[in-house]
């Protein structure tokens, strides 16, 4: 009885912690290099909650991200001084549509 209550709990709680997450299907990029499935956070204009934000889990690499979390706002702030929404502007090297 136990164990059911407690597997029942993580679940739920698995399940709100990956509440804000996307699904991404695998890709082909244009020049030719194949994109795997992924998962990445949804898209809300807040640094903190990315994976590659410092001291957080990224399940796609299984081990929480490193670095400096001073750093990494940093850069996110200040990519490109004509910055769009996001913090990375119109040069995101991962997104065609704002090159």
């Amino acid at each position: 009885m136990i164990n059911t209550i407690v597997s029942t709990a993580a679940l739920v709680l698995f399940g709100f912690a990956q509440a804000d997450a996307d699904y991404v299907r695998g890709y082909t990029r244009r020049d030719g290099t194949y994109v795997a499935p992924h998962q990445r956070t949804s898209p809300d204009r807040s640094p903190y909650n990315n994976y590659d934000f410092p001291g957080n889990y990224n399940p796609n690499s299984g081990q929480a991200t490193p670095g400096n979390p001073d750093t990494y706002l940093d850069r996110y702030n200040n990519h490109d001084l004509g910055r769009s929404s996001g913090g990375f502007g119109n040069t995101d090297p991962f997104n065609s549509r704002r090159r």
